[in-house]
């Protein structure tokens, strides 16, 4: 993609400033370009809300300074002197005891030395290793602090996208169960027997011959949650080794979930910030089969 720079004459709001000054593509390409090729004021954001000014430069194309910067397991989303949002790729540990792990965490530490930043990065949430997804880190173990402290009162929007085998009905609802650690995974009660309540709301996006394409809204962070639910519900997460059938036999190698929005007031300065990455085209591909 060439570079294009455009000057902002006018308040307004990224994304619908992209589609003013791109319109012979179509919204989707816009947003997938939003996604990884935009930088306002020379700092890279694919906030689709975010707020702009008179006198804000737009580039799309040409990557700065710090989008230089390649690694295997993240990309940088966003970025600003407090925080720190990436997309996980799947198969990337969240965090590790082990130094010698590859983790988001110690790529983001990379991607901070790289840009010489005096700082370390502090992990604020996990997601499973297979899962891949929007995170969020800080570069201060106050701001963690913060989310540890009112989770729900700052992340106000956060929803997960799932491929799962067979045509789910209803098309929308809630499971509750209670959550227990077995040996090898997670075991899962209809009735509270003493465990961790773990709350799941989903609603249908989708459907083929073969499979269902489902949003999930979490009221609890339990491990394995979502995957652990599909279960119940007699509709596995594809490709997934431990909760999903054993003779899976889905053109896909990976587990098919991804944290794809991610909404959240800044703890610092209290601006809302919001994040959503594309569906990966893996799942997309699969809904056509």
């Amino acid at each position: 993609m060439n570079t294009k720079e455009y000057k902002v004459t006018e308040s307004t709001e990224l994304l619908a400033f992209l589609f003013k000054v791109m319109p012979d593509l179509s919204r989707t390409k816009v947003k997938e370009i939003l996604g990884h090729s935009v930088s306002v004021d020379g700092r890279r954001t694919s906030q689709f809300n975010y707020p702009l000014a008179p006198g804000n430069i737009v580039t799309i194309g040409k990557p700065n300074f710090r989008e230089k910067f390649r690694n295997r397991d993240i990309d940088i989303v966003y970025e600003d002197e407090f925080l720190v949002v990436v997309n996980k790729h799947e198969g990337v540990l969240s965090n590790s005891k082990s130094v010698s792990d590859h983790t988001a965490l110690t790529a983001l530490n990379a991607y901070l030395r790289y840009t010489h930043q005096k700082c370390n990065a502090h992990i604020v949430h996990r997601l499973d290793r297979d899962t891949s997804g929007l995170m969020i880190f800080s570069k201060d173990k106050q701001v963690s602090r913060k989310f540890e402290e009112d989770w729900k009162g700052y992340v106000y929007d956060r929803a997960y996208v799932a491929v799962a085998w067979g045509e789910i009905e209803p098309k929308q609802g809630t499971i509750k169960t209670w959550f227990t650690d077995g040996e090898y995974c997670v075991l899962s009660s209809p009735t509270d027997n003493g465990g961790k309540l773990a709350v799941s709301n989903y609603k249908v996006l989708q459907t083929s011959r073969r499979y269902s394409l489902v949003e999930f809204k979490l009221d609890t962070g339990r491990r394995n949650q979502i995957r652990v639910h599909l279960r119940e519900m007699k509709h596995p997460v594809v490709h997934d080794p431990m909760y999903g059938y054993k003779d899976d036999v889905s053109p896909i190698n990976r587990l098919a979930l991804h944290a794809y929005r991610l909404c959240f007031k800044h703890p610092i300065t209290g601006k809302k910030l919001s994040f959503e990455t594309p569906i990966p085209s893996s799942f997309t591909k699969l809904m056509e089969l």
